[in-house]
């Protein structure tokens, strides 16, 4: 009885001490010049400007605190920035990671709470450094792109139907090289039209015909590019041609669609490559993307979503060789909403969570790129278990009709159930060398000598 009267003490206290510290925080006088800006001006405004792809503007006190009401229920729903990843499951180390920290959510939510006041006026908050709004993802940190390989020029109506453009262009490349970042770039006028804009490469046989030796990269809506980790290399091939596969949407979709028609749509993809003789001197291990398909919940081979309803899809992969998983990319459409990625052991019979995405949108694919320190590891044999859920009710507010049946398709308003996944290809002894070196890390971290 004494223990329990001491757990008790002790959890009182514990509990009166959070009391405090929060009692402390909404004491506290938050103001726009002084906490709140410089947090919008770092996440917000690279869209939310002249020029930028959001409905208003955030670049002055004047142009958001008419707003502030909506920005902290989309803030406090973690809807805003869009990058819906979910918190505290599986691996949270990201590359290109735009969630705010709860830090920040606080203070946004607490400045509307107080009124949404200005502050100070001498206080002026720190400029933002904002990028041209046709820029390259990575020309901050790798500069403008080694190779650009551009669409053919392609015109889009105002209204109608899906659209799809496939074709052949060279690639130019005189030597085989390895790809350190991938980014596909609409026009910025059809960022809302442009659905899907795949890329595959094509080299000569033997015998001079062109076959297809794989996927180059992936784009969907609001997708903001790809980076290949260190130590390993995706490989654009020497004389090879990028087929391109454009799925276009006219008048566009999202908040973003401006209705309108698009004249000469050319689609980019910029490529930057480490050194020439980089697979030489590194012998990095081989990375490739590609599409993981979920036929499991399917009904006679058809993926359907009945009117007023709901469906869920998986699908389960396995490797031969041991691999590490550097990226998870879900895809599908208007009624997807939900998707998740497990690891099933079968020696042990264990399930591993990796990622869970429960408010998905088509309107922000993301490749959520996984810290190469964080990365999973798979062993030989592990399970990929793959999980997508659709929502064809009028709550789903992507959903523009729930009485129609939805079919698999590759129109807007069909579906699609596959991930793009960026795996690295091991051997036993690579797999064995980045546990250990992971284990190290691990224990130097714990030992506080990191």
């Amino acid at each position: 009885m004494i223990t329990i009267q001491r757990l008790l003490t002790a959890l009182t206290g514990v509990l009166l001490c959070f009391a405090t510290l929060g009692a402390q925080a909404q004491d506290r006088d938050i103001t726009y010049n002084s906490h709140v800006a410089q947090i919008i001006n770092e996440n917000c405004v690279v869209c939310h400007r002249e020029g930028g792809i959001g409905p208003m503007q955030f670049e002055s006190y004047d142009q958001v605190r008419p707003w502030a009401p909506l920005i902290q229920m989309r803030v406090a729903n973690r809807e805003m920035p869009p990058y819906a990843y979910d918190q505290h499951i599986g691996i949270q180390e990201l590359e290109g990671d735009w969630r705010l920290a709860q830090e920040e959510i606080d203070t946004i939510v607490e400045w509307v709470n107080q009124g949404s006041p200005l502050g100070a006026t001498d206080i002026i908050p720190p400029a933002v450094d904002l990028p041209n709004t046709d820029a390259w993802n990575f020309t901050a940190s790798l500069g403008e792109p080694d190779l650009i390989v551009p669409s053919v020029p392609m015109d889009i109506p105002a209204n109608g139907n899906d659209l799809w453009s496939k074709h052949f262009v060279e690639s130019g490349l005189e030597q085989d090289r390895c790809i350190k970042a991938v980014q596909v770039k609409p026009r910025g006028d059809a960022k809302a039209v442009v659905h899907h804009a795949n890329s595959d490469v094509w080299v000569p046989n033997e015998e001079g015909e062109y076959e297809d030796y794989g996927q180059l990269t992936e784009y969907a809506m609001g997708k903001w590019g790809e980076l290949v980790p260190d130590g390993v290399c995706r490989t654009l091939p020497a004389g090879s041609r990028v087929r391109w596969s454009i799925h276009m949407y006219p008048g566009g979709v999202g908040a973003t669609a401006r209705g309108q028609e698009v004249k000469d749509n050319v689609v980019e993809i910029g490529l930057w490559f480490h050194d020439e003789d980089y697979a030489e001197t590194e012998q990095p291990y081989k990375q490739d993307l590609r599409s993981y398909g979920m036929r499991e919940g399917y009904e006679n081979g058809h993926l359907i979503v009945p009117p007023h309803g709901f469906t869920m899809t998986q699908g389960f992969h396995s490797f031969d060789h041991p691999v590490r998983l550097d990226s998870f990319q879900p895809h599908g459409h208007l009624r997807m909403n939900a998707a998740s990625l497990e690891i099933f052991y079968p020696e042990t019979g264990r399930t591993e969570q990796i990622s869970q995405i429960s408010n998905w949108s088509a309107t922000w694919h993301h490749s959520h790129i996984y810290s190469s320190d964080a990365a999973p590891l798979l062993p030989t044999g592990a399970v990929l278990v793959i999980k997508q859920w659709y929502d064809n009710s009028a709550d789903n507010p992507n959903n523009p009709d729930p009485d129609q049946w939805v079919y698999g398709g590759s129109r807007t308003g069909d579906e699609m159930s596959h991930a793009w996944i960026a795996v690295t290809h091991l051997d036993d002894e690579g797999y064995d060398r980045l546990l250990a070196e992971r284990k190290e890390r691990s224990e130097r971290s714990v030992a506080g000598n990191d």
